[in-house]
């Protein structure tokens, strides 16, 4: 497990007090939730005038800001309306202050309101008007528009005067509904009904005399009905914007939750009608319910699904943040999305205090595009759909190679893969299915031989070789010069290059498909520290190879083949990436995809969130009974969590820090270590887990049979997960491992062998191996007959 390439940022800092200072007002509400401040603001201040107060709850949460809020302005104020986000678990300060103020006294009116789409019935007690009018008004909020804030603000003007006055009704906001679609020549409506997401019919599809030339590719963009509601588009309008000068045709959906069941039956509908090529999400957290059911509705769709992030911090926070967002963004925004199998992309707007309304003393926060990342967001779209567009002899595809350490011998060196049999196999997978594979090696030795025909990494076997493709000094130096100002004088201080020099880009030409051997990330001396240096730039050697594919190849999609590569280890942001960050400036927005393997999934995250990688899970291959592996596999599952928590949950990677420390002192293996700081320990189970013996090597599509099948199964259930409890532990009555003498070991083991032998044929129960059943309770005997179903 190793760490991303990024310096460490403050990430979770405690939120600075922020005391509200405003003159007192007649009516003052205050909000959770800032597109809903923004709305009132604008809209209710043609009612009041100076007359309103509008203030964000947030910093209320604090005693101090809400003390002095309450003394300065609502103590003086004739009502106050306020929807708060987590009630009085999030509010008690203030909202006690509310009730002093009330028991001193005051002539103020409160309407407490919740701030969610769900009332909550303790808020009741603290409003000083009766439940019918805090339905009708929490109605008003609760649907949302322009038209039920104005309501809600001709409400507030009523009750003012008359408590018990007459109110309006709300009007109903459907959950779902289509924001806008692309019109042109050559489509006609296909009768989306107002009865189903209360809005016109608004889509259109080919008709059957229209050009499909004009707009042949789809895109839906989905997002808060919220920002529906309060009119806070300029994002969506500008990502809509970018994808229609791509030569789309775009659908922008707004819901409440892709979760809800009718939302997502409505967009099958529509797909059946108009499928889509590609949909951005901006909305955040996961719609799966887990189980065997999880990503069926995306799956359905049967397209790419990519995730763009709307920060709900300001640019400036993410151009100094090297984490590039906050650990609660990375959470709603690419943790939880991803298990979706939604494609992370990186953010594309901000939330920015953008202007000042001086008649309610409020500065608004609205959300602003960024459109450099949209331009970035939509052509990684725009490719992404031209895979399925372009027939696939006309693809072209870069299969790259991972090559470390630099010679020759470790040409294609994934971790626990065979990958020259790998590649061969995947090249004659696309040669099946019409890409154009000319000529394809007949075996992993032989493609070997071939891509050592020419230059490589290796300059000792290298020199008299021929070089079948470089980039020339013109070419590079206008490269060179397209990087941010930074960036550029970074590489040039590191890496002096002579601007006369053509540079070799390693690999041979099969037809379009080109075989590339990743370049190195600098010297050959210590490569592992090279490998993963968040601070070492890449050579221009490095840049040129990228470049060659992007610009002269003009790869449709690369594929990394195999545990893994250094790009998405090069220096820049956590996530959310800018131009200025090397995985973003090397790759572009070309599709990656990305065989890895399946045991690594903290490793895999970091191509997935810093060069939007599609990571494809392979097997690993069976492992051998060795000493250390029990102690290596309990000390590498905790620096995955580890990974995971850092910028996540960092208080909960700390205490990992010290579960490491207990386990790396009990362990033996650690004498032939130099330190033990985290990343040497990460740097040796990198080496370790490739010079481990191994029963062969994985092989994409080729599952293991016979004896290496009863090693994979039981390297699969010999240790305890979350889910289940190991097999081996089981089988032991329930005892410790670590108390069984080595004879007791190699007994459990052989039964254990056993056991996967009879089932792994037909999944029987746990009775079949000879005195299993007699020696573990009936929950265990079930679990075990649980396993027999899974092998």
């Amino acid at each position: 497990m190793h760490w991303t390439a990024a310096e460490p940022g403050q990430l979770d800092a405690e939120r600075a007090l922020t005391l509200i200072e405003q003159t007192p007002g007649e009516v003052v509400f205050v909000s959770a939730a800032d597109t809903e401040l923004y709305a009132v603001a604008s809209i209710w201040k043609e009612q009041f005038g100076s007359r309103l107060r509008v203030a964000s709850a947030f910093p209320l949460r604090q005693p101090v800001a809400a003390d002095h809020y309450i003394d300065r302005v609502i103590s003086k104020a004739r009502l106050m309306v306020a929807r708060l986000l987590g009630g009085n678990a999030y509010f008690a300060h203030f909202l006690q202050g509310l009730s002093d103020l009330r028991e001193e006294g005051s002539q103020l009116k409160l309407l407490i309101l919740s701030g969610s789409d769900l009332d909550e019935p303790e808020l009741a007690a603290l409003s000083d008007f009766s439940g019918t009018v805090r339905d009708k008004i929490f109605a008003m909020f609760r649907h949302g528009g322009r038209e039920n804030i104005r309501r809600a603000g001709a409400a507030i003007e009523l009750l003012i005067e008359d408590p018990s006055a007459e109110l309006p009704e709300s009007e109903s906001m459907p959950q779902f509904g289509i924001y806008k679609a692309t019109e042109g020549p050559g489509f006609r409506p296909v009768g989306v009904g107002a009865d189903r997401i209360g809005l016109a019919p608004v889509l259109h599809s080919f008709s059957d005399g229209g050009s499909e030339a004009a707009l042949q590719k789809r895109a839906w963009i989905c997002f808060y009905r919220a920002w529906f509601q309060t009119g806070d588009l300029a994002v969506i309008d500008a990502l809509q914007a970018a994808l229609e000068s791509k030569g789309f045709q775009v659908y922008s959906f707004y819901s409440f939750s892709l979760r809800s069941a009718a939302a997502q039956a409505e967009l099958r509908r529509l797909a059946g009608l108009n499928p889509p090529d590609v949909i951005l999400l901006t909305q955040s957290f996961t719609i799966s319910s887990g189980g065997s059911d999880r990503l069926s509705f995306f799956e359905q769709l049967g397209c790419p699904v990519l995730q763009a992030a709307i920060s709900l911090a300001d640019r400036k926070t993410w151009v100094t943040n090297p984490a590039g967002l906050a650990p609660a963004e990375v959470a709603m925004n690419a943790a939880l999305p991803e298990v979706d199998g939604r494609i992370f992309t990186t953010v594309i707007g901000f939330k920015e205090q953008d202007f000042f309304i001086p008649e309610v003393e409020y500065r608004a926060k609205r959300l602003v595009p960024d459109l450099e990342q949209i331009e970035h967001v939509a052509t990684l779209a725009c490719n992404w759909a031209r895979l399925r567009t372009v027939p696939n002899r006309d693809k072209k595809i870069a299969i790259v190679l991972s090559n470390y350490p630099n010679r020759d011998g470790r040409i294609g060196n994934g971790v626990g893969l065979d990958t020259p049999a790998s590649t061969v196999r995947l090249l004659e997978a696309l040669s099946a299915i019409g890409y154009l594979v000319d000529p394809c090696p007949t075996s992993g030795q032989e493609l070997m031989e071939w891509l050592q025909t020419g230059v490589t990494n290796d300059p000792e076997h290298s020199y008299g070789k021929p070089c079948y493709q470089s980039v020339g000094p013109a070419d590079l130096n206008k490269f060179l010069e397209s990087l941010p100002d930074s960036r550029r004088n970074e590489v040039a201080e590191r890496w002096p290059v002579d601007s006369n020099e053509s540079i070799a880009v390693p690999g041979i030409r099969l037809g379009n498909v080109f075989l590339g051997i990743q370049p190195p990330r600098g010297y050959s001396l210590d490569p592992q520290a090279i490998y993963h240096s968040p601070k070492l730039p890449p050579p221009p050697a490095y840049l040129a190879f990228y470049f060659w594919l992007r610009e002269e190849f003009r790869a449709d999609a690369i594929v990394h083949l195999g545990k893994h590569g250094n790009l998405e280890w090069l220096p820049g942001r956590s996530i959310a990436l800018g131009k200025e960050d090397y995985p973003s400036f090397c790759l572009g927005p070309i599709p990656l995809i990305y065989p890895f393997i399946v045991n690594n999934p903290g490793e895999g995250i970091q191509a997935k969130r810093r060069s939007a990688a599609v990571i494809v899970d392979h097997l690993t291959p069976p492992l051998s009974r060795a000493g250390l592996y029990d102690d290596l596999e309990k000390v590498e599952r905790l620096l995955e969590e580890h990974a995971h928590s850092v910028t996540l949950y960092p208080s909960r990677a700390a205490e990992l820090e010290k579960q490491i420390d207990n386990l790396l002192s009990k362990a033996s293996w650690t004498d032939e270590l130099p330190d033990k700081s985290l990343q040497t320990v990460t740097n040796y189970l990198c080496e370790i887990k490739e010079s481990q013996i191994r029963s062969g090597l994985h092989v994409l599509g080729v599952n293991p049979a016979g004896e290496k099948r009863t090693d994979f199964l039981l390297s699969l259930l010999r240790l305890p997960s979350a889910e289940r409890p190991g097999l081996l532990q089981l089988l032991a009555g329930g005892r410790e491992l670590e108390t069984l003498t080595p004879a007791e070991r190699d007994r459990v083991e052989s039964k254990a062998r056993r056991w996967i032998e009879v089932n792994a044929g037909s999944a029987g129960n746990a009775g079949n191996v000879e005195g299993a059943e007699r020696q573990t309770p009936n929950a265990e005997r079930q679990t075990l007959d649980e396993l027999a179903t899974f092998v």
